[in-house]
């Protein structure tokens, strides 16, 4: 809960004419926080200061602890999400939140409104080598969609087959940014950078065989690519790259507002 003594004199000296307004949205990026019984502390102006509200990480964590959390984040929140949760823990959740949705391929739960209109400019591209990186290219695609952004989707574009990748090269240049999701020996995002005019964010996964080391191999291929313009995120983090992405969009409608002030 909101420091109730701080905040009483911050608004006192706003009143006072002591600090200014802009003075105090800084002051109060940083003052809330709500204890959830013993196990959390909801960041509830997370998204005041960066952007995106806090997001649950569901592994080790219980169905109790996720639903309590989930309560208290929408009571401030039109959109709580929860990622990394399997079918036996949405199966749980709903008991508790019955308004509860679920993405099962990006393992997300979310509660939303009826409808989720996008509210920022621009268009996330998301391609997916092979069948086997969607789980990690939708936890991208719904975190950017729940998060209001413009997703399109390319799935099986893997370099195996580049003619798939080339007769699609529409989406890449459509795109504000690029998730280019690999695994296996990761050189998708490579090839891609090569014939994009955006950032492209490199998203190496688990699958492959042995000697991928459950995606090193294509972390690797991907740190030390020779095409410019690539940020790599962690292996399988479908979310952090959605989340990165959002940020290079809402930067570019910070600067265009700036500009259009001036």
């Amino acid at each position: 809960m909101t420091q109730p003594e701080n905040l009483r004199s911050l608004l006192q000296a706003v009143a006072n004419g002591k600090v200014s307004p802009e003075m105090a949205l800084d002051s109060l990026k940083d003052l809330a926080y709500e204890p959830v019984g013993e196990f959390a502390k909801i960041d509830h102006h997370r998204e005041l200061r960066t952007g995106f509200p806090e997001v649950i990480w569901g592994p080790g964590k219980t169905p109790e602890q996720i639903a309590q959390i989930m309560e208290v984040m929408r009571l401030r929140n039109s959109v709580v999400m929860a990622t990394r949760i399997e079918p036996a823990v949405y199966t749980a959740l709903q008991q508790k939140i019955t308004d509860l949705q679920y993405y099962e391929l990006a393992r997300i739960c979310a509660i939303t409104p009826s409808n989720i209109e996008p509210k920022m400019e621009g268009l996330i591209g998301i391609l997916s080598a092979g069948t086997a990186d969607l789980a990690v290219a939708e936890e991208a695609a719904v975190t950017a969609e729940l998060s209001g952004f413009r997703v399109q989707r390319l799935c099986d574009v893997g370099v195996a087959g580049i003619h798939r990748l080339l007769s699609n090269r529409h989406l890449i240049e459509s795109s504000s940014v690029l998730i280019v999701v690999a695994g296996m020996e990761g050189a998708l995002p490579s090839v891609v950078a090569g014939l994009a005019d955006c950032p492209v964010i490199a998203v190496p996964t688990s699958i492959g065989y042995g000697a991928s080391f459950g995606g090193l191999a294509p972390l690797l291929t991907m740190l030390n690519s020779c095409a410019a313009g690539i940020g790599v995120v962690n292996i399988d983090n479908g979310f952090g790259a959605a989340v990165l992405a959002g940020q290079i969009l809402r930067t570019a409608e910070k600067l265009r507002m700036k500009t259009s002030a001036s």
